[in-house]
């Protein structure tokens, strides 16, 4: 299977749809009347779509099991068919829409097979998507435009004892995201040196990045030097990097990254480690673009679902 564990939990939905085409009016007739021999169409097949939607992934070999938080069904009665919409949705990393498939493929199959006994021209016309949220297809935002400054704070990468990677996968992240580097620069773990680059960079920078320097050792100055440099802090992204961080390592509590706004460059810092800052990255971003809208007044339903 596909590797998620890099993806974080959101709201996803789909809409499937089936089509069922009956050979006469009779046989509407007689489902609306529940008169159809092997017994109550609609339900019938509402159950198995239920038990189907849960065992896609034993089914089909490349999907994820996931936890499904609601199945709903709706018939809609046709002149001689009955279309069929099921809706899925779950709180979890990849998307519902060949589960909601796969359940309006077998509530269609169902009621073919409890209905051919009395209509032998019944047939299934088609399955489709209807709709899907959830995942990147949630956000709107674009970083087109936007420019980024990433340092890296590293007594030993400054020194050249060292190759600096987390700065890079930083770079490879924003890039991904259409935001433009204009600035790459390491620095040793000095106040000073972090003062002076805020002050360079913040008039052509949207977004600062600082790498390293937010532990707890004692060159660690990172977060005690941008604190009392920023305007407003933004509590809910710092909590989302150690969140995202502690489910994939213990240590990640131990990280004292910061987010926060200088006039309206968004300052962050972030892990010296390669992982700790790609999984950093991986937590807030496409979702942290928004904040450049909200910072220019924008209101937070203008670019998501």
């Amino acid at each position: 299977m596909v590797d998620i564990t890099h993806k974080k939990n959101t709201l996803r939905e789909a809409t499937a749809q089936a089509i069922v085409k009956v050979g006469s009016l009779e046989t509407i007739e007689a489902i609306r009347a529940n008169q159809v021999p092997k017994g109550n169409v609609f339900e019938m097949a509402k159950t198995a779509g239920l038990f189907a939607v849960k065992r896609t992934s034993d089914i089909i070999p490349d999907c994820h099991p996931l936890p499904i938080e609601y199945t709903g069904v709706v018939y809609t009665i046709e002149v001689d068919k009955i279309l069929i919409n099921i809706t899925i949705k779950t709180i979890y990393k990849t998307g519902v829409e060949v589960e909601a498939m796969h359940g309006a493929s077998v509530i269609a199959l169902t009621m073919y097979d409890m209905l051919k006994p009395i209509d032998k021209n019944v047939e299934i016309q088609h399955i489709k998507l209807l709709q899907k949220k959830g995942g990147k297809s949630s956000y709107k935002d674009s970083g087109k435009g936007l420019t980024a400054s990433v340092i890296v704070c590293s007594d030993t990468i400054s020194a050249g004892k060292k190759e600096d990677k987390a700065g890079k996968a930083i770079i490879e992240k924003l890039e991904s995201q259409e935001i433009a580097v204009v600035n790459y620069a390491i620095i040793p773990d000095e106040p000073s040196e972090i003062k002076k680059q805020i002050e360079i960079l913040l008039p052509n920078s949207d977004l600062i990045i600082f790498t390293g320097g937010t532990g707890l050792s004692p060159r660690d100055n990172t977060p005690e030097t941008l604190l009392p440099l920023l305007d407003r802090r933004i509590p809910g992204v710092e909590e989302a990097i150690r969140s995202y961080g502690q489910d994939r390592m213990p240590y990640a509590m131990l990280s004292r990254s910061v987010a926060g706004v200088i006039g309206k460059t968004l300052i962050l810092a972030l892990p010296g480690s390669t992982n700790g800052a790609k999984e950093s990255m991986d937590a807030i971003f496409p979702a942290a673009i928004h904040i450049f809208k909200v910072l220019k007044g924008e209101r937070h339903d203008k670019s998501t679902n």
